[in-house]
C-alpha cells in the first residue's frame, strides 16, 4: 500500500509534467502568432516608409501631419509598434492615401480582387475624392469578379478537341 506523502508527490509530479508540456505547446503559439504579428508590422512599417519617400515627406512632417509622435512614428516603419486602425487612418491622411491601403498591409482589411497596378493607380489619382476612390474600386472589383466567373475553363489535360468557329469568327 502507498503512503500518502508518496501518493502526493506521484500526484504533484504528475502535475508538474502536464503543465511543463502544455506551457511548451502554449509558448510554442505564441512565439509563432508574435512572429506573424511582427512580419505584418514590418509590412506595413516598410509600405509607409515607401509611401513617405515617394511623397517627398519628412517622418517629422508626417509625424505632424498625423498627429503622433517622432519616435512612435519611427517605430512603426521599421516594425516595432503596430499601429491601431485610427493611427493608420492618420497617416494615410498624412499621405495622402487610402486608408483602405493601409488596412489591407496592415492586415486589418482583405485585399480586393483585380490587378494591384490598377487598384495603386485609382487610390494614388490626386483628381480623385475618397469617395471617388471608394466608388471606383468597388466597381472594378465587381467586374474583376464577373468576368473571372463567366471566363471558361481552360481544357483539361488531354482535351484535344477544336473549338468550333461561328461565321462571324471565321471572316
Amino acid at each position: 500500500m502507498q503512503k500518502p506523502t508518496e501518493f502526493v508527490r506521484e500526484q504533484v509530479t504528475t502535475v508538474r509534467d502536464t503543465v511543463d508540456r502544455v506551457a511548451g505547446s502554449v509558448a510554442g503559439t505564441v512565439a509563432a502568432e508574435a512572429s506573424n504579428v511582427s512580419a505584418t508590422a514590418t509590412q506595413v512599417g516598410d509600405y509607409i516608409r515607401e509611401q513617405r519617400s515617394a511623397a517627398r515627406v519628412s517622418l517629422r512632417e508626417l509625424a505632424r501631419t498625423a498627429g503622433v509622435s517622432n519616435p512612435y512614428l519611427s517605430q512603426v516603419e521599421r516594425g516595432l509598434r503596430k499601429p491601431s486602425a485610427e493611427i493608420l487612418a492618420s497617416i494615410a491622411r498624412g499621405l495622402k492615401i487610402s486608408a483602405e491601403t493601409l488596412y489591407e498591409q496592415a492586415g486589418i482589411l482583405d485585399r480586393r480582387s483585380g490587378t494591384p497596378d490598377t487598384l495603386a493607380a485609382i487610390r494614388s489619382d490626386p483628381a480623385l475624392s475618397e469617395r471617388h476612390k471608394a466608388v471606383l474600386l468597388e466597381l472594378y472589383e465587381t467586374y474583376v469578379r464577373e468576368h473571372a466567373a463567366a471566363a471558361p475553363s481552360p481544357p483539361a489535360t488531354g482535351d484535344h478537341t477544336i473549338p468550333s468557329q461561328t461565321p462571324k469568327e471565321s471572316a
